[in-house]
């Protein structure tokens, strides 16, 4: 019986931690899911998740054939295998290889999650005949993976990349890394949240999201307000569209990328993003980078986009 070559991604989130195993044609076969459990010991959630695929791959073991791990994790580190103090985890600096090699003996790859989810775009979504790309990731912060000449770029810590937190406004808002006036602060669902809110305090004007009580206003019900035409909502997202899209220009410069990916859930906001987006990143660009660069969603299912990317992790390392 011929079995599928597949590698394991894991994504592992502040809440959930995600499992699936990855082909080389992009196809995600047997997913699951465990509660992270951030507050617990690292070895404790590793247990538990290997239980789970055991469980939930026991019956066609015989189907797959494991080449090897890959993981997306927040503050994981290429280089080194580990995760080093990440955000939402109790975790400190943990050695992922080592933990993950207790239960499986394969080769391990780790990186963050937006990292993944630019490897994820070169090998099966939007960018798979592409060198030289950008993948902004719109979550709840805003992540960053820059591939140049078909290659990840780690830096020499492993730790490159970090769009999210380029200082936009000099002693601007608070940032959840604890410095102020980063790109993630203002471009990020939450980002737009505190946009709103301020609009909403500096002005009079009339709006729907005046009825929403302040604690519960986020992304989903501002892009519901400016589908209905709410003049602050639209300009909410036009001043996010502008922020990156001036960021953008400046990374241009840098890395000339052929297009750039916009993944996440603000992205699912559409022509209110990506609109803004170009208007204001081609105003910004130098002159001899104006339209050549791309605004593109991504082509990864939003599903399976997380367990996609790091699958994809460790085919890229065992590929090259």
């Amino acid at each position: 019986m011929n079995s599928t070559e597949v590698t394991l991604g894991i994504d592992i989130g502040g809440t959930n931690t995600l499992f699936g195993l990855v082909d080389q044609e992009g196809n995600c076969h047997l997913r699951g899911k465990i509660p992270t459990e951030a507050d617990k010991p690292a070895d404790e959630m590793f247990k538990r998740l290997f239980v789970k695929f055991r469980d939930t791959t026991s019956e066609f073991s015989q189907s797959f054939t494991i080449k090897g791990v890959g993981v997306g994790a927040p503050n994981a580190n290429h280089y080194t295998g580990k995760i080093e103090n990440p955000p939402n985890l109790s975790w400190k600096s943990i050695d992922l290889v080592e933990l993950i090699n207790n239960h499986i003996n394969l080769p391990v790859a780790v990186t963050n999650d937006a990292n993944a989810a630019a490897l994820g775009e070169l090998m099966f979504g939007n960018a798979k005949d592409m060198q030289n790309f950008i993948e902004i990731t719109l979550g709840t912060g805003l992540g960053s993976g820059i591939v140049v000449n078909g290659e990840l770029v780690y830096g020499h810590d492993g730790f490159a990349g970090e769009m999210g937190h380029v200082i936009i406004e000099r002693n601007g808002r608070l940032c959840g890394c604890g410095r102020h006036g980063c790109l993630e602060a203002y471009v990020s669902a939450t980002g737009i949240t505190r946009t709103v809110k301020e609009l909403l305090s500096s002005s009079d004007k009339p709006s729907l999201l005046r009825n929403i009580p302040i604690d519960r206003l986020d992304s989903k019900k501002i892009y519901d307000a400016a589908l209905a035409n709410d003049e602050l909502a639209r300009e909410a997202f036009e001043t996010t569209g502008r922020l990156l899209g001036e960021t953008l220009a400046n990374a241009v410069a840098y890395f000339s990328p052929e297009a750039i990916f916009l993944f996440g859930g603000l992205a699912a906001a559409g022509d209110y993003i990506f609109k803004p987006v170009k208007e204001h990143m081609e105003a910004n660009l130098l002159h001899i980078f104006k339209n050549k660069v791309k605004i593109l969603p991504s082509g990864l299912p939003m599903g399976e986009a997380a367990i996609l990317g790091a699958g994809a992790l460790i085919w890229h390392q065992l590929s090259a």
